[in-house]
This record gives C-alpha cells, structure tokens and sequence, in this order.
C-alpha cells in the first residue's frame, strides 16, 4: 500500500515517478505552514509544484515539460515565474471570484414559476420561457431566466431532459457509464489514464475496403498498444480493450475515448465490468485526446508509408504487432526525455512484465 504523509502526499509515487519527490514530501508540510489563510496544501498545488520539480529534475525545457504535463507552454512560464518569486505559496490556486457577487434578486414566486415552466416544456430554453412568464404576468429578463435556471441546477432542483432521439431508435444520448473527465484528474503513474481511438487504413488507392486501426497509449509511459479490425464497431473495441489490458505493462485504471459510436454499447459495458474509470470527450475536441492523436502521425509515416505490408488482415496483425514492439523497446521519444518507454518504466520499477512478442 503507498505510504501517505501528514498533508497526504502519497510519498512512495512521487518518490518513484520523478527525482526530488524527498524533496517534494519536505516542500509541502512547509507550504501549508506558509500558506495565508494556514489550510493544508491543495490538490492543485501539488499538481504545480509536481510539474516544477519534474522540470528542474528534466533539463528545465520548457517544451518537454509542457507536453508532459498537457500544459501550454505560456502555463508553465506563468508557474515558473511565480515559483521563482514567491515559492510554493506563488503556485497555490488563486481563485478571481470576486468579494462580493451578485445576490439573488428575483422572488420565490418567480422562481417556482420558471420551474414549473421549465418541468412542462424540458427542451425549451430562457427565451420561450420568458415569454410564458410575461403571459402569466411576471416580469423578468431573458438573462434572469437564465440566471434562474443556473441556480435550479445547483440546487439540483431541475430535472435532466429526456434525450432520447428518435432518428436512433429512441436511444438515450445520455452515456450510462462515461463521464467527462474532471480537471483536477491528472495522471501521474503508469495506467492511470489510457488514451484509446481508431483511424482509417487504405493500403491499396484503388482498393475500396478501409482497415480500422486502433490505438492505445498510455499517456504517462507512452507505451502504445495497436491492433486492425476490418469494421470499427461496440464489439471489435471490446476485443481491442481485452487486447490492452493483456498488454499493457501494468495495470489500467482509467480509460479516455472520443464520442465514437465503437466507443458504446458494449465497450462501455466492458469498462463498467471490469471497474475502469470511463472518460469521454466533449464534442470536437480531439486535442484532448494529443497522446493517441500524437501516435498517429508516428503510424501513418513510420509504418505504413515505409514498409510494404500484407494486404489481408490476417496477415498484417503479425507486422503491426512487431512494429509496436519495437516502438515500445527501441524507439526513443522526446517526450521521455530520450527513452524508450520500456527504459522509462524500467526506471520507475524493475517488476516491469516481459513484452508480449518476447
């Protein structure tokens, strides 16, 4: 079990994934001594303060530590400049919620009244509802209405809409598993968020059938996990989940995956079963998803542009599966400063399981 200290620091992961994590255990208990207001040390402070010494302790490139991290480089510029002027304290989370906000200036009635509105007509937004309103002889602006609504569903007082869409069947939109992936969620050890997708392969231009490639990376590791499927659909992306854990050097906790119908139904069943965290994309924001996306460019011009492969099925698995063998033993990457994914986890522990093509 990791070891946990005063601020709960879980002291055996930082110690492991990123030199100076001693000094790191030290920092900490000094910062919320330090801190103005003598709370403990966020969550999003140690989160600062893990990319700053993983910067010191890389070359301090402000490039790799930002692709590291998922950061913008003016972010890390931003934290470096206030690490260097005020410490740990300079990287604490500072809240821009103004002192005094905006009350609530609408009565009771009022605010019954959009409810009960907005239960009878679930798909109608602030500006029909306003018009309802002066109907029933409420004065109230389209943007109070709106106001209104926002507090509803705090409150948790508004009930969700019914989704359903009847050009699909009558299938719900809502995912009964996968959620969006919190912010504060930042993957710092092997398996902790797995980024899977797949893509289109046309190995023959007057060939009319597409190949369906999935990939797999970690995004920590950068260790990758490839297969090709002849359809992308719920049943061939269950296998390929299969396929992931088996190769996988460790073991998977979360799981990030685009709005892809593949990404459904039983994929998402599978997930659920075997007690894997489930994160989906919002819509048409695939640099989200920058480690699988980045893993695409090294496919498409590393392999398939520069080999001759076999045009069945059957017979490319065997050349994708010796390719990802060797971009996971031999391939250096920059983000790893240099290292092959194996020699990164090899550095992490030295229980790293043996590779699948071995």
């Amino acid at each position: 079990m990791t070891r946990r200290g005063r601020y709960g620091v879980p002291m055996q992961t930082y110690g492991s994934i990123i030199p100076g994590g001693p000094t790191l255990a030290r920092v900490l208990p000094k910062a919320a001594s330090e801190a103005r207001d003598q709370r403990p040390v966020s969550r999003e402070t140690k989160r600062r303060l893990t990319a700053m010494l993983w910067h010191e302790a890389h070359g301090k490139r402000v490039s790799l530590t930002a692709r590291h991290f998922g950061l913008s480089r003016s972010t890390v510029y931003d934290w470096l400049r206030r690490y260097e002027r005020e410490g740990v304290r300079g990287l604490a989370d500072r809240s821009r919620r103004p002192r005094n906000v905006r009350q609530p200036t609408w009565s009771k009635t009022l605010e019954q009244a959009v409810l009960n509105l907005r239960e009878a007509h679930p798909r109608w937004g602030k500006d029909k509802l306003v018009v309802l309103l002066r109907d029933q002889g409420h004065e109230a602006s389209v943007s109070m209405v709106g106001r209104i609504l926002s507090r509803l569903r705090q409150q948790r007082r508004l009930p969700l809409a019914d989704l359903r869409d009847p050009w699909m069947g009558g299938r719900a939109q809502i995912r009964p598993y996968a959620v969006r992936k919190p912010r504060d969620y930042v993957p710092s050890a092997p398996g902790d968020l797995v980024q899977i997708d797949s893509a289109d392969v046309r190995l023959l231009p007057d060939h009319g059938h597409w190949y369906k490639h999935f990939s797999a990376r970690d995004v920590v590791s950068r260790w990758d996990v490839l297969g090709v499927y002849s359809r992308a659909t719920a049943l061939t992306a269950r296998d390929f989940l299969d396929a992931v854990i088996e190769r996988m050097p460790g073991p998977v906790r979360a799981i990030q995956v685009d709005g892809g119908s593949e990404f459904r139904a039983d994929f998402e069943t599978a997930c659920q079963q075997k007690n894997l965290a489930l994160y989906v994309l919002p819509p048409r924001r695939p640099q989200l998803n920058g480690a699988v996306e980045r893993c695409y460019g090294a496919w498409r011009y590393e392999f398939y542009a520069a080999y001759d492969l076999p045009h069945r099925l059957d017979k490319l698995q065997p050349f994708v599966d010796a390719f990802a063998h060797r971009y996971n033993h031999h391939r250096p990457h920059d983000a790893l400063d240099g290292k092959t994914p194996a020699e990164y986890l090899t550095n992490l522990s030295s229980d790293i399981p043996p590779s699948h093509m071995s």
